[in-house]
C-alpha cells in the first residue's frame, strides 16, 4: 500500500480516537460539575432544614402554660426536634421526611400556642371575676361593719336616752328639833342632816320600775362623805353617801334623797352629786357657814 495513503488512514484514526476522548471527558467533565452543584444544593437545603427546626426548637422553647398535661406533651416535642436535627446532621433522615415532620410538629406547636391563649384569656376573665367577687365581699364587710357601728351607736345612744335626768336640784341643811320637826340651816353646827330634792324627768323609753338613786356629798377637799345609811348598799363599786328606792312609772316624779352625816359637818361648800346606781344624773351644792 501506498506510504502516503497509509499515513492519511492512521492520520484520520488517531483524529477520530482523539474526538470521542474529548467527549468523553467533556461528558464526565460535565458530569462532576452537576454532581458538586447537586451537592451544594443538598448541603444548602440541609442548613435550611436544621435552621428551620432550631427555629422550631426555640419556638416549643417560648410556650409557657402551667397546664401539667401540656407541658408534659410540649417536651415530648422537643424531644423529637432534637431527634430530627440529630438524624438531619448525621445525614440518617432524608430532607423531605424532615421537612414533613418539622411541618405536622410547627401544626401542632400552632394549636398549643391557641390553646395557651385561651388559657390565659380565661385565667384573665377568672382573675377580673375574681377581683369584682372580692371587691363585693370588701364591700359587704365594710356595710356590716358599718352596720355594727350604727348598731353599736344606736345602743349607745338608746343606753343614754334610757339614763334619767334629774332637774330642779336643790340641797339644804337640815336642823331637827327636839320635836322631832325639822327646819332648814345654813350653818354647819346646826345641820343634822341634808335634804337633796329634784325632779326626775319624764323619760319614755326608760325602763319603768324601781329606780336606785344615791348620791355623793363631796367635801371641799374632795372626799366623798359616808352616811350612816350606806352600810345597806355593801355591793356598791364607788363611795355613796345615801340611797333611796323610787318607783318610776316614766313620768315627771319629785322625789328627795337625806343625808345623814356620820360626823358633824364642817363650814364650807358641798358639790352632791345625784346617781341612778353609778351614771351621775344630776348635781346640787350646799353652802354651810
Amino acid at each position: 500500500m501506498d506510504p502516503q495513503r497509509i499515513l492519511i488512514i492512521t492520520s484520520t484514526a488517531l483524529a477520530l480516537a482523539c474526538a470521542v476522548l474529548g467527549y468523553q471527558l467533556y461528558e464526565r467533565t460535565g458530569d462532576v460539575e452537576r454532581s458538586e452543584s447537586d451537592r451544594a444544593t443538598l448541603s444548602l437545603e440541609k442548613d435550611q432544614v436544621l435552621f428551620d427546626l432550631e427555629k422550631l426548637r426555640f419556638s416549643y422553647d417560648t410556650l409557657d402554660t402551667e397546664n401539667a398535661l401540656m407541658i408534659a406533651e410540649i417536651a415530648d416535642q422537643r424531644a423529637q426536634i432534637d431527634g430530627l436535627v440529630q438524624q438531619v446532621r448525621n445525614g440518617n433522615w432524608s430532607l423531605s421526611r424532615a421537612k414533613k415532620e418539622a411541618e405536622s410538629l410547627r401544626t401542632i406547636m400552632k394549636g398549643y400556642v391557641a390553646t395557651i391563649d385561651s388559657l390565659n384569656q380565661l385565667n384573665l376573665a377568672l382573675i377580673d371575676e375574681n377581683d369584682q367577687m372580692r371587691a363585693r365581699v370588701e364591700e359587704v364587710q365594710e356595710r356590716n361593719a358599718n352596720l355594727v357601728i350604727r348598731q353599736q351607736n344606736m345602743e349607745e345612744i338608746i343606753s343614754t336616752g334610757q339614763t334619767l335626768q334629774a332637774a330642779e336640784s336643790s340641797a339644804s341643811g337640815i336642823r331637827i328639833l327636839s320635836n322631832g320637826k325639822q327646819r332648814e340651816t345654813n350653818r354647819a353646827v346646826r345641820t343634822d342632816m341634808v335634804r337633796v330634792c329634784f325632779t326626775l324627768l319624764e323619760n319614755k323609753i326608760a325602763p319603768a320600775g324601781n329606780k336606785t338613786l344615791h348620791l355623793q356629798v363631796i367635801s371641799e377637799s374632795g372626799e366623798v362623805l359616808p352616811g350612816s345609811q350606806t352600810d345597806a348598799n355593801p355591793d356598791n363599786q364607788i363611795p355613796i353617801s345615801a340611797t333611796r328606792q323610787l318607783d318610776y312609772a316614766n313620768e315627771r316624779l319629785e322625789a328627795c334623797v337625806f343625808f345623814m352625816p356620820i360626823e358633824p359637818l364642817l363650814e364650807g361648800i358641798y358639790t352632791i352629786a345625784i346617781l341612778e346606781d353609778n351614771v351621775k344624773i344630776g348635781e346640787a351644792q350646799l353652802v354651810l357657814y
